[in-house]
Order: C-alpha cells, then sequence, then structure tokens
C-alpha cells in the first residue's frame, strides 16, 4: 500500500484513497462493542502500522460486515429483528461500557471495530463499509437465507445509510458503503449461500426490488414471499455419502483418510470398538467420517463437498447406538 501511494502521488494522484478490506473476524472481541480488540496475532505486526498508514493518507479502514453471519451463528441470543434494522423497544442493546444504545446489530459491530482502533491509538481514522449484504438462498442448514430477509435487509439499510446517520459512538460521521453484490455468484464453491448475494440472477433479472437511494417508501414495495418456519427455525443436516454405495471406492477411501486426519477424535467412532464402527463397511464409514468432518468445520468454512462424494441430507442416518451429530446439536 505504501508502494502504491508513493506511485500515485508521483503522478499528481494523491487524492486517491489507498486501503485494503478487513473482516470482523480481524477482531478477538467485539461484544459489547466498547471491548472490540483486534487478535493479538495481528494487533501489532499488522493492524497497527495500517492504522498509522490510513491516518497519516487520510484514508479509510474498510470493513466487511455481514449481520448475516453473527446472527446465522447466534440465532437463539440474537433477535432476527435487530439484525434486520428492525429492533424495537424489546429489541434494543445498551453497552454497559459507554451507556450507548443500539437498535441494530450492524452499527453495534462497526462500533466494536471503532472501539478496537482507539485500544491502538487511532480512534479517529474513518471508517467505510466495504461488503454488507444478505444472502437469499443457501443450503437447507444456513437458517435466515431467503428473500424475505434479504429484501428486509438491504431496504431498510438503503434508508438508513441515506439519512448518514453514522453510529452511536460516531453520530452524523458520513460513511461510504458498498453493498455485497450486483450478481448472483452461481458458479461459486463452497455453502449455498455463498452464491446467492445478488441483486440480480445471473441472466439479468431482479431477484427482488428495492432502491438503494433509500427514499422509497417501504409500503410501495409489492409483498414479499414468506420465509418457511424451517428456514427460522432450523432443520438437522447432516453431510453422508452421496447416494449411499462408493462408486469409486479408491476415491472415497482417500477423502475417508483426509477427514479423518482432520481435528480431534474425529473418526474415533468408527475404530475397532467404537459405537460406529459396525457395520466395518467402507460405506457407512465414510458417511459418518464426512459427517463428522462436516459438523467440526462447517462454521469455519469446511463443505460437504470431498469432490463430488458426499451431500447434504435431512434424513437421520443414526443407527442402533450410532449418533451422527446433526447442524443443530
Amino acid at each position: 500500500m505504501a508502494n502504491l501511494r508513493r506511485a500515485l502521488c508521483a503522478r499528481g494522484l494523491g487524492r486517491v484513497k489507498v486501503g485494503t478490506t478487513l473482516a470482523i473476524d480481524a477482531l478477538a472481541a467485539s461484544y459489547p462493542p466498547s471491548a472490540g480488540a483486534f487478535r493479538d496475532d495481528i494487533a501489532g505486526d499488522v493492524v497497527r502500522p495500517l492504522l498509522e498508514f490510513l491516518n497519516a493518507t487520510g484514508s479509510y479502514y474498510f470493513v466487511d460486515a455481514y449481520p448475516y453471519f453473527a446472527w446465522a451463528a447466534n440465532h437463539r441470543s440474537i433477535s432476527l429483528d435487530y439484525a434486520l434494522f428492525q429492533g424495537a423497544a424489546s429489541t434494543h442493546y445498551v453497552d454497559p461500557g459507554t451507556g450507548l444504545t443500539y437498535t441494530n446489530l450492524f452499527d453495534q459491530m462497526l462500533d466494536a471495530v471503532v472501539a478496537a482502533m482507539a485500544r491502538l491509538g487511532y480512534g479517529n481514522v474513518k471508517l467505510a463499509v466495504s461488503e454488507t449484504g444478505w444472502p437469499t438462498a443457501g443450503d437447507v442448514y444456513e437458517l435466515g437465507a431467503n428473500i424475505h430477509n434479504t429484501a428486509t435487509y438491504n431496504r431498510n439499510f438503503a434508508a438508513r445509510t441515506a439519512k448518514n446517520p453514522g453510529t452511536p459512538a460516531r453520530q452524523g460521521a458520513k460513511m461510504a458503503v458498498f453493498l455485497f453484490s450486483l450478481y448472483n455468484e452461481n458458479h461459486k464453491p463452497g455453502p449455498g449461500t455463498e452464491r446467492h448475494w445478488g441483486l440480480y440472477y445471473p441472466n439479468g433479472t431482479r431477484v427482488y426490488e428495492v432502491d438503494l437511494t433509500g427514499r422509497r417508501p417501504a409500503a410501495s414495495y409489492p409483498p414479499l414471499p414468506l420465509p418457511p418456519a424451517s428456514d427460522q427455525d432450523g432443520t438437522p443436516v447432516w453431510c453422508v455419502l452421496a447416494g449411499g454405495k462408493a462408486v469409486n471406492e479408491t476415491a472415497v477411501a482417500a477423502a475417508v483418510e483426509y477427514a479423518c486426519q482432520q481435528g480431534s477424535g474425529t473418526c474415533a467412532a468408527i475404530q475397532a470398538g467404537g459405537e460406529c464402527h459396525q457395520p466395518d463397511m467402507l460405506d457407512a464409514h465414510a458417511s459418518y467420517a464426512f459427517n463428522a468432518y462436516w459438523q467440526q468445520f462447517r462454521k469455519a468454512g469446511g463443505t460437504c463437498y470431498f469432490n463430488g462424494l458426499a451431500e447434504k441430507t435431512t434424513k437421520d442416518p443414526s443407527h442402533g447406538s450410532c449418533k451422527f451429530i446433526s447442524s443443530l446439536d
């Protein structure tokens, strides 16, 4: 970034701001917002010199802020209305450290970044939101990913941004924001939500109506499809061998070996004497190994794929004393 800055200035383009994006997981603590702090492994060596550069050049700390992920991971303790900018008196939150009142999760996340920057001595660096949004669809285990919630989030977000309210810690501060994304990325790998953030389908048709100026009255929009009850409450999901039978035994055996080498005790139950050792067959062991791996690592980005050998199911594969952990356990 320093090299880019020097090159721009040498060509008379010093007004161009140079920065980089950081996700919320750059923080080790974000709750309450006043306790915001960067992770120890990056605070001194990475973030402090970055903030020094941004402060000296008048640039921005670009943050990817996704209330969806925070809500989906804690949907039993965080109100959906709070995440969708529909907070009421019953869903507001008061930070005990500052006494500031929060009516939505987005502001809470941004002020945690503000507190973290202040903790390193750079509390005045400007914020910009490089990405935010809500997915319109996803895999069956990915709660709340539907058009109703997405349209609600993005419409409310646009209306909020149009007023330049800042955040409780930075009231009235102007802030550049970027909505993710213009199109659904239908070829993107990973969980289902990765392919469903767009305002438009890949063929150019609109997914839902939204006025990004934030000036259109909410009542003027056509009715939105209601989300299915299971999408809010959660349906158990397991990851098993696709088709239930190993067509390519060599590939399946290699995938099982990989899954069992990850994590701690991933495949202990299918070892000799384990509660899932029987039936002692590759097919059965593969389903257990794939599921055990996925349940451990799905929240960190692990997928139920294994080069096409695995698939998700809502039918419990448990049998006898062999218990398969589900996405809700």
